[in-house]
């Protein structure tokens, strides 16, 4: 690229983060012979540039983060240099030249983190050094010479090396005003020459093994002294001198042994730092309030405890943060909560059970770690503060949720609930002796009711304004308009003659010197700011119009005319001009005349038809959450099958998605494509999407040809790393150009960075754009333009590489992509269709500042369904089977239904179907007798129901089979009188169960295993319970025989087989010791049932079980649940948004594993804990919402039971333990449905 001359003006260039490995340093360097500056940090570099050497104005040079090892014999040879900063490389002390520190302006050296075993031979030369950073390296010893020239050092730092002592001749820096010596094996020197250093500000003497008796005598003479580091010491207590420093402001005494602090710490009335962490200190003196200044107290791993922090801490009221974390705190004062500055509390890893209410009054509180406190309860927010709150715009606050639910709001005493436990009490008891608790009351009223009469006050005004009548003007609503973005804020205040270009519909300032020179094609903007003779500020405004200027140019004029006219509060009128007649208080204006230049410089903001000529571009596609687009090379062998490619030929844009791509970054490429086509291509592209293996002929010309054997594999270019984005803020002076870097928080850039007022290069190596500002001026735009061509010249790159220019606000999409969150992919509301959009709006926050999401939480407030009385059960068994007229059972057979056995009545097996023909009579209304009718009484009316069963395991084939054959045949016969009932395993209606009599068994496998004589059996293990309802008894074979799935309070059934033919096996009917008497009778019914010939059936209470069999068959003893307390307080709720809203649900007390559903989220509650159940198709809004569901619940128990306090914890699919699974009959492998 030809040279722009711009390079001779550069005064200072940061290439910080460039590459220039081997022998890729730019020659354009030497160009640049009015250099004063120079960064070279992270740039790969082993040696020092030659280059460097024609540097003769070169003052400032920085090298950092390199592996040079020698600073080269020409460094010297720079007489201009000041600054030297060659930190983090591997300089040794052979690569020091000794000329160096012959430099008359040397003044800071930085020579840290290297490899030096000496302090440098000639550094004493250096008399006008000021800085010294030799820290981090191996230096063991300083000479004593070095301090008897170097007097006026203001900064030293000897930190990180092998100092055993300093030399006397230190006690000669009266100027210095920072020292640090952290760790140094100082031995017990007691560094004398310290109280010498009569200007010292900071002391940094961290891990120097400081004890009391090696401390420097006389540090109180250092009245200076602000900043003083003697942690990892192995210090008692705080030596004496330092309680006499008034002015210190940060003090650092963590990682020693201090056990006490004296109350003379008052003294440090400017102290705005302490940090007492790591110590072994069990109370902070009484005096700690007097420490007016402090704003950040650290007193982490100490041995405090409530008493061990005064009452008084609460007048710290410039207090920011306190940590305590790990220490012996069981409460804090309440005291600390009125430090109204608060704003990071953590007391992590402590003992805390309760906190004060009034913690949630502090205005400024940005985080609260209470981490590892297992015994804390929260207490409650006020009601002023949680009224307010919503989630997803729904009002969580349990009173208003019980309001919506028709039911009492629970009355708030203002007091966390008492835990239990004694420790409480005490704790309360003591807070209250030594706080006063009248006094604390008084505290939180008072600031309960300032909250409550403004919100009552705000209330009332917004009322009044209501009320009042408005004029018709008043109603009419002033469009607010902001010309910050269009002129400067400081426009029209000094007297002067300011005018302005239209350019792409906006006004950009013209540079002074090319005031009065118009382009005849260009309309302009002038301001003339004078002091009248009030001596106030006044404007006269005109807009001229060039002869041959464009329409918008024209209006733009006369409109940001009218705008600048607004924006200053003038009276004037704005005059309009035309080119060739002006009036003469116009010209007069212009000392040099008004001059007119043929043609136009400034484009018009309409579209030109033209035809544009497009370079061929590919894009490879990174990233889910952003999308990042970097350019590669226009090849198919470009082309990755792990990435999504973008391909820009103009006309066509592509989108390729190899096979292992995600969709989401094809989804979002997708997106960014239909951008660049509707911005920058006015939706003349065609967007193609192409997936790997369909590609078409006019994508492989796109790419320049298919690649070998018609396969996309990976490219090793995909591997190749890519560099970290560099952002240049071009800078003018008078008659020079600086050029430094933008710092960019993490590699990431943000929008933010850039300032409208400036010009920056972003340079991403393989893409080069300048953005220019709006409000920047016409020079520094042309300086940064030429300095863009010699960037792109200087650094290595790519030959695709290509340099685009971006005016503010028309940026570029693929410009848009470099930066996080700019124009990203629009935020769609997938819960909504295009009707609702186009009826409600497209406006989220408007919506839900129009109406209130609406919610259903009441199932959460109704009391527990108490369990059905045994006497209503048996009532209820007994009118169903006499309304029963008969019964006839089927089983699926292969693939038709043959009659079930009746010696297998009440077996269900879980890989097999089961249809039942239930013939019910319905007995007439009793008629009043006519003794004149001698007809015959009618004949009752009848119905049949037919049940179908299907087994968790079992196919959807024996449904359809049913269907289409027997369900045929039963609608022939019965005509009307047929209902149809199906019903899934441990899901079956109270009617039907009633027909078994409590014998119904379910079994896991088929009955075409069970009854193969060829197939050896395996032990079974069955589990009686009652759901609900004694109707609802089952007795289900659990998946695996084991001990601890034992209960005492209930009954289980063991088969164990046998190897013979005589006897089968031996079975087991577990009676537990709290089990009921009727169970254990229909335990040993079912086990005659289902074991008749060659069985031995045994009853075996608890603690009686025979060593030999059941222990044997059962896998071992085990420990087991010795109660069942449980079952009186299970719930299960359903958390949905399927009705539009988000409701919750109760299943009934007969519920199953198979209802937990996959697509929503489960609350079980056990009378212990609440489980947040989480399936995998669930939806994150359902998580969160229901997350505050369950938390509502627990409030709302809290206050209804009080004694059985319950625990949040959370239960994902797959990871149950054994608390969740015991709640259901019968656990076992889920259900899944087939792919």
């Amino acid at each position: 690229m030809a040279s722009t001359g711009v390079l001779p003006f550069v005064r200072g260039i940061d290439l910080t983060k460039n590459d220039f490995k081997g022998n890729a340093f730019p020659d354009m360097i030497e160009e640049m012979s009015g250099l004063r500056w120079l960064r070279l940090s992270n740039t790969q570099l082993d040696s020092l540039p030659k280059h460097l050497a024609k540097l003769n104005k070169l003052e400032d040079l920085t090298i950092k983060n390199n592996s040079i090892s020698t600073l080269g014999s020409f460094l010297p040879n720079l007489q201009a240099l000041s600054k030297l900063n060659c930190r983090y490389n591997k300089i040794t002390d052979s690569g020091v030249p000794a000329e160096l520190f012959d430099l008359s302006e040397l003044s800071v050296v930085d020579l840290s983190h290297n490899e030096l075993t000496d302090v440098p031979p000639q550094l004493e030369n250096a008399k006008s050094v000021l800085v010294l950073n030799l820290s981090h390296n191996q230096i063991e010893m300083i000479p004593n010479q070095l301090f008897i020239n170097l007097t006026d050092l203001v900064f030293v730092d000897m930190s990180n090396n092998c100092l055993e002592t300093l030399p006397p001749q230190m006690r000669r820096l009266t100027d210095l005003r920072t020292l640090i010596l952290n760790n140094n094996p100082l031995i017990h020197a007691q560094l004398r020459q310290i109280p010498a250093l009569s200007a010292l500000q900071t002391l940094h003497m961290r891990n120097t093994q400081r004890s009391i008796s090696n401390i420097p005598i006389g540090l109180e003479a250092l009245t200076y002294l602000q900043d003083v580091d003697f942690s990892h010491n192995d210090l008692p207590r705080v030596p004496e001198p330092l309680y006499k420093l008034s002015s210190l402001k940060r003090l650092n005494l963590s990682n020693n042994q201090i056990s006490e602090l004296s109350l003379m710490i008052d003294v440090w009335v400017n102290l705005e730092t302490l940090n007492l962490s790591r110590n072994n200190i069990k109370s902070l003196p009484m005096s700690l309030h007097k420490l007016a200044s402090l704003k950040k107290l650290y007193v982490n791993v100490n041995q405090l405890d409530f008493e061990g922090i005064p009452a008084s801490i609460g007048k710290l009221h410039n207090l920011e943060i306190f940590s305590a974390a790990r220490n012996n705190l069981e409460m804090i004062p309440e005291g600390l909560c009125r430090c109204g500055k608060l704003k990071k509390l953590i007391l992590n890893s402590n003992r805390l059970i309760t906190l004060p209410d009034i913690l949630h009054l502090l205005p400024e509180l940005e985080t609260l770690d209470v981490r590892d406190n297992p015994d804390l309860v929260m207490p409650p927010k006020p009601v002023e503060l949680t009224k307010d709150l919503a989630f997803y715009n729904i009002d969580f606050s349990l009173n208003n949720q019980l309001q919506l639910a028709g039911a009492a709001p629970v009355e708030s005493t203002g007091q966390t609930p008492p835990h239990k436990g004694d420790p409480v009490a005490r704790k309360l008891r003591l807070r209250k002796r030594r706080d006063g608790q009248k006094e604390s009351d008084k505290v939180l009223k008072g600031m309960r009711d300032v909250a409550k009469k403004k919100a009552e006050t705000t209330n009332e005004e917004q009322k009044k304004e209501e009320l009042k009548p408005k004029k018709w003007n008043e109603n009419l609503e002033r469009p607010h308009l902001n010309y910050s973005e269009i002129f400067d804020e400081d426009v029209g205040q000094i007297p002067d003659l300011t005018c302005w270009e239209m350019e792409n519909f906006v006004p950009t300032q013209v540079e002074e010197a090319l005031i009065g020179k118009f382009y005849e094609a260009d309309c302009y903007i002038i301001l003339k700011t004078f002091i009248d003779d009030t001596q106030s500020l006044n404007w006269k405004i005109w807009y001229w119009i060039g002869e041959n200027a464009s329409l918008d140019k024209k209006a733009c004029a006369a409109i940001h005319a009218v705008n600048l006219r607004n924006l200053l509060g003038a009276e004037c009128r704005t005059i309009r001009e035309e080119m060739n007649d002006e009036d003469d208080d116009f010209l007069d204006m212009f000392p040099n005349g008004v001059s007119y230049i043929e043609g136009g410089r400034t484009a018009s903001g309409f579209y030109t038809v033209e035809d544009v000529e497009y370079e061929q571009r590919l894009y490879r596609a990174t990233g889910t959450k952003y999308v990042h687009l970097e350019r590669v090379p226009v090849d198919a062998g470009s082309l990755d099958c792990r990435h999504v490619f973008l391909v820009d030929v103009g006309e066509k844009i592509y989108v390729w998605t190899g096979k292992l791509a995600k969709g989401v970054t094809r989804t979002k490429t997708r997106l960014i494509a239909e951008k660049i086509n509707k911005n920058e291509r006015k939706g003349k592209s065609e967007i193609i999407s192409v997936a790997q293996k369909d590609e078409l002929p006019d994508f492989w010309r796109a790419v320049n040809g298919p690649p070998k054997d018609m396969e996309v594999k990976i490219s090793p270019i995909t591997n190749v790393k890519v560099a970290d984005p560099r952002l240049y803020k071009v800078e003018l002076g008078k008659g020079y150009l600086n050029l430094p870097q933008v710092e960019i928080p993490n590699n990431r850039l943000v929008q933010t960075l850039l300032d409208s007022r400036c010009v920056y290069i972003l340079d991403c190596i393989t893409d080069i754009f300048v953005w220019i500002g709006k409000k920047s001026t016409r020079l520094i735009r042309a300086a940064a333009l030429k300095l863009s061509q010699e960037l792109h010249a200087m650094i290595k790159r790519p030959n695709f590489t290509t340099l685009s220019r971006c005016l503010q606000g028309t940026e570029s999409q693929i410009f848009k992509t470099k930066f996080i969150g700019w124009d990203d992919v629009i935020p769609v509301d997938y819960t909504r269709t295009a009707d609702s959009v186009i009826r409600r709006g497209a406006d989220l926050k408007v919506i839900m500042e129009r109406d209130k999401m609406k919610t259903d939480l009441s199932a959460l407030f109704m009391p527990r369904q108490p369990m059905m009385s045994k006497e209503e059960a048996d009532q209820l068994t007994q009118d169903w089977n006499e309304d029963l007229d008969g019964m006839e059972s089927f089983v699926l057979e292969g693939k038709k239904f043959v009659r079930l056995p009746e010696e297998e009545l009440g077996i269900f097996c879980s890989e097999d179907c089961y249809v039942f023909l239930c013939r019910y009579w319905v007995p007439l209304p009793e008629e009043e007798e006519d003794e004149d009718q001698e007809e015959e009484p009618p004949e009752d009316e009848y119905r049949c129901i037919v049940y179908f069963w299907q087994g968790r395991n079992a196919s959807n084939m024996g449904w359809l089979t049913f269907t289409f054959s027997l369900q045929k045949k039963f609608e022939s016969l019965f005509k009307d009188k047929l209902e149809v009932v199906r019903q899934f395993q441990q899901q079956e209606n109270l009617k039907f169960l009633s027909h078994f009599k409590r014998k119904f068994v379910i079994r896991e496998g088929s009955r075409k295993c069970k009854n193969d004589p060829t197939i050896k059996p395996l032990t079974e293990f069955y589990h009686l319970r009652a759901n609900g309802s004694h109707i609802a008894t089952r007795c289900v074979q659990l998946m695996k025989a084991d001990a601890s799935l034992l209960n005492s309070c209930g009954v289980y059934i063991l088969m164990v087989p046998f190897d013979s033919q005589d006897l089968k096996g031996i079975v087991y009917v577990w009676v537990g010791s709290k089990a009921d008497h009727a169970d254990a009778v229909i335990g040993e019914e079912i086990a005659y049932l289902m074991y008749k010939d060659s069985y031995t059936i045994q009853m075996i209470n608890e603690g009686e079980e025979p060593e030999n069999f059941f222990w044997v068959g059962i896998g071992g003893k085990k420990p087991y649940d010795k109660n069942e307390d449980f079952m009186n307080y299970i719930r299960l709720f359903r958390c949905s948004n399927e009705k539009g809203y988000f409701t919750v649900s109760e299943k009934c007390a007969d519920f199953c594993q198979d209802d937990l559903a996959d697509d929503d989220v489960m609350i079980l509650d056990n009378g212990e804990n609440v489980f947040l159940w989480i399936g995998k198709k669930t939806s994150d809004v359902e998580i969160k919402l229901a997350f505050k569901s369950a938390q509502v619940y627990i409030q709302h128990l809290r206050n209804k039971q009080p004694e059985r306090p319950r625990k949040l914890l959370l239960a994902m699919k797959y990871k149950e333990n054994r608390r969740f699974t015991k709640c259901f009959h019968g656990w076992g492998q889920y259900k899944e449905v087939p792919t």
